[in-house]
């Protein structure tokens, strides 16, 4: 779509709105990238790490069912500008933080973005190696060879990339449900070994109280949310090519609760029955292939976690910061360098760092990043549906000078309100009387910040 009078600096053809006729995801391909994202290994460890905490199933299911109708609300409701006006986070955000300052919540969100794609390249390159050292012994006595591995997925994901966003799309179509067949095998395959449902869903709760359960839940069900408070903040990336808002509504809907759910079960399930195989739960399932010295299973293991991992880690972790990058510098800065950034960004990240256990990844990364993001999708919905009441000027968001120029570029209100929602969310890590709010960081950053944002954008003047 053309535009005109943009500012060079804050236009690029991937920054573009995307006019309808161009507009071709349907239904079934929200649902499927849904379906996509949710089946992976990081999903896997989510609801493994509820049942290793001492959860069993059913709460374990349900903390996770819970989290994602809750995150669903922000994903839904940011969708709508995407979908409206054809335009990604980058540049819708610039309507409440201003054509510059929007700069900040999108390095922010690319940063996390960043490590999540370090993560799961480090997932999917384990995960071949543990499954090469089945299929061929003499793989473990190879120097380097785990990193070149890492390096040899993370090259994959890069292709992928460059390729562009139509190829993400074709690979989402077919991945999808091979993926939940593969899956479903698997836990047949697994639970049979285990000598059925029943041994391994009886496993009790380790908690003996009301309290001591609750003391555990909160901040599991924050992380529930953290884990994709990422993507409902720059869901206008994918919305923005919607036939329709109910093509993309419908098709969320349906997909990430069903997906989420449903991939989580088989989580629970495998953990339990590796329990009653090997004694202990092994949240970590690399770890727990390792076991299995059956060439055919390696095989089968192998191919389903590089897609599962490849689908999650191009399409949630690298469409978004590749155009946060770009937002940047829009004139030097393609889709295409800004994904490369994120590649390079994610390995300086260390991912091998990032994930030690099941307290460091559920309470420690999920819960941290939730909350630097929970504030930002507070403020970008108080600005869209009660500040602007879902009205904005297409022509000022991609031009200096105008309606979301601020001061300099900058809406000094948003940026305080941001760091305000941060702050009251990080002191509970300084105080324990008020651990809670860490605890409950999302929320707590989600309505302090959209609920300042409101109150100080009625104190200021109009455009």
């Amino acid at each position: 779509m053309q535009l005109a009078n943009v500012d060079p600096s804050l236009y690029n053809n991937d920054l573009a709105p995307i006019p309808q006729e161009k507009r071709s995801w349907g239904t079934y391909n929200y649902a499927s990238l849904w379906v996509a994202m949710s089946v992976c290994i990081p999903t896997y460890m989510l609801a493994s790490g509820l049942i290793a905490g001492g959860m069993n199933w059913y709460q374990a299911v349900g903390t996770i069912l819970l989290g994602n109708l809750i995150v669903l609300i922000p994903m839904l409701l940011n969708a709508h500008a995407g979908t409206r006006y054809g335009i990604p986070f980058p540049v819708f955000v610039r309507a409440s933080f201003g054509v510059r300052g929007a700069n900040v919540p999108a390095v922010l969100r690319a940063l996390v973005a960043c490590g999540w794609f370090g993560i799961q390249s480090w997932i999917g390159g384990q995960a071949i190696y543990s499954m090469l050292r089945i299929v061929w012994a003499g793989a473990g006595n190879l120097p380097g060879a785990h990193w070149v591995c890492f390096f040899f997925f993370w090259a994959i994901n890069m292709f992928v990339v460059w390729k562009g966003i139509e190829t993400i799309k074709f690979l989402e179509g077919i991945g999808a449900p091979f993926m939940l067949i593969v899956g479903l095998v698997l836990l047949g395959w697994i639970t049979r070994k285990a000598g059925g449902f029943g041994p391994v869903l009886h496993t009790e709760s380790k908690f003996h109280s009301d309290g001591e359960f609750i003391r555990f839940f909160i901040p599991a069900l924050t992380g529930m949310v953290g884990f994709w408070s990422t993507v409902a903040l720059n869901i206008p990336d994918f919305t923005r090519y919607a036939k329709s808002q109910k093509a993309q509504m419908v098709g969320q809907a349906l997909g990430l609760p069903t997906a989420m759910t449903l991939y989580a079960f088989i989580g629970v399930a495998v953990t339990s029955a590796s329990a009653v195989l090997f004694g202990a739960p092994i949240w970590d399932p690399v770890a727990l292939l390792g076991k299995f010295n059956q060439p055919l299973v390696a095989l089968v293991a192998l191919i389903a976690l590089m897609i599962a991992t490849l689908n999650t880690n191009v399409a949630a972790n690298v469409v978004s910061p590749s155009n946060d990058f770009s937002n940047l510098r829009p004139n030097l800065i393609s889709f295409r360098t800004g994904g490369l950034i994120t590649g390079v960004v994610g390995i300086l990240m260390m991912p091998w760092k990032l994930m030690t256990d099941f307290s460091s990844y559920i309470f420690g990364w999920l819960v941290g990043c939730s909350a630097l993001l929970g504030p930002i999708a507070g403020i970008m919905i108080f600005d869209y549906y009660l500040v602007r009441g879902r009205r904005l000027i297409l022509e000022d968001l991609y031009r200096r000078g105008g309606a979301y120029e601020y001061k300099n570029g900058f809406n000094g209100r948003a940026l305080l309100a941001l760091a305000a929602g941060v702050a009251v969310a990080l002191v509970g890590l300084l105080i324990p009387s008020v651990r809670w709010l860490y605890d409950y960081a999302w929320f707590v950053g989600f309505f302090v910040s959209g609920g300042l944002y409101y109150l100080l954008m009625q104190r200021a003047p109009q455009r």
